[in-house]
């Protein structure tokens, strides 16, 4: 069984179809299905059923797949360990929280990108616990969530701290009237500061705390401006955007305020040059505006 056969076999599940994977890998339709003919003569068994709008996996395919994936995987960190470590080369394949990639990251990348300029990172955001699952499940290579993680297949490593406040409407009259009818604006499910903001809210007798996802941090603040509820987020993070001064900021106690954000990977993952470069470059990173004043 040949890798590039495996290669090839990898790049039609993916995409569903031959023409599709062989647009993928740069070759002509009849060198795709010429492997994978190949290999399905030397497993003795077809691996994917044609349709009119592509292929899809048999059995057999379905059940080659995970073991593909995972040759695929071993031969990059295998190319990767053994590469100059003093010229990082390959992908790498990175997940932030959305405000951390908004606030955090920008010069970090930059200051990555000139040190190891032969790698190629790529950047996913979303909630912690999708970020963990992608890191658990190798879609990532390392994340950046807020910790702490209590997962033991991962290895975390401490970042930097936040400090979050409580967020209304500009002309909110105080904490009381939003408590008689709780709102919370949030990220998606999974968001460890909406498990947060929901506890903060129950710890001061709110009930019946109804829930608004959105998809981005510009749509949460709008509607926290429009007087549409309330949200949570890191200071750093309201002080530096351009809707600070239709909202008003809340500070809340240290215990409830302070998070720390930290570097998720595999624990039984090999130690990457590239990755390894990465983490150093976010420890050193930018530390954020200085605290803003918040209304007490």
């Amino acid at each position: 069984m040949e890798l590039s056969d495996l290669r090839v076999f990898l790049a039609v599940a993916r995409t569903r179809g031959i023409t599709r994977a062989a647009q993928e890998l740069h070759t002509v339709q009849s060198n795709v299905s010429a492997r994978i003919h190949a290999l399905e003569k030397e497993l003795g068994a077809p691996l994917f059923r044609r349709h009119a709008r592509g292929v899809a996996l048999t059995h057999v395919g379905e059940r080659l797949l995970p073991y593909a994936e995972r040759v695929g995987r071993l031969v990059d960190e295998a190319r990767q360990v053994v590469g100059d470590e003093t010229d990082p080369r390959g992908p790498l394949r990175i997940g932030a929280l959305e405000t951390t990639a908004g606030l955090r990251l920008p010069g970090v990348l930059a200051a990555f990108a000139e040190d190891c300029p032969r790698v190629d990172l790529s950047l996913a955001t979303g909630p912690t616990e999708q970020l963990v699952r992608d890191v658990l499940e190798f879609r990532l290579d390392g994340a950046l969530v807020s910790g702490p993680v209590r997962q033991p297949d991962v290895v975390e490593t401490p970042v930097f701290e936040e400090r979050l406040v409580l967020l209304t409407a500009r002309r909110a009259t105080g904490l009381d009237a939003v408590l008689t009818d709780p709102r919370i604006l949030v990220f998606r499910t999974g968001c460890s500061y909406r498990r947060r903001l929901e506890s903060i809210l129950e710890a001061r007798g709110a009930v019946g705390v109804r829930c608004m996802e959105l998809g981005t941090l510009d749509g949460i603040l709008g509607c926290v401006a429009a007087g549409m509820g309330v949200s949570l987020l890191p200071a750093a993070v309201v002080e530096r955007h351009t809707a600070r001064a239709q909202v008003q900021v809340h500070d809340l106690p240290d215990g409830e305020a302070r998070v720390r954000t930290v570097f998720v990977q595999r624990a039984d993952a090999p130690p990457l040059p590239a990755l390894t470069r990465f983490l150093t470059h976010a420890q050193a990173g930018d530390p954020g505006p200085p605290v803003l004043s918040a209304v007490r």
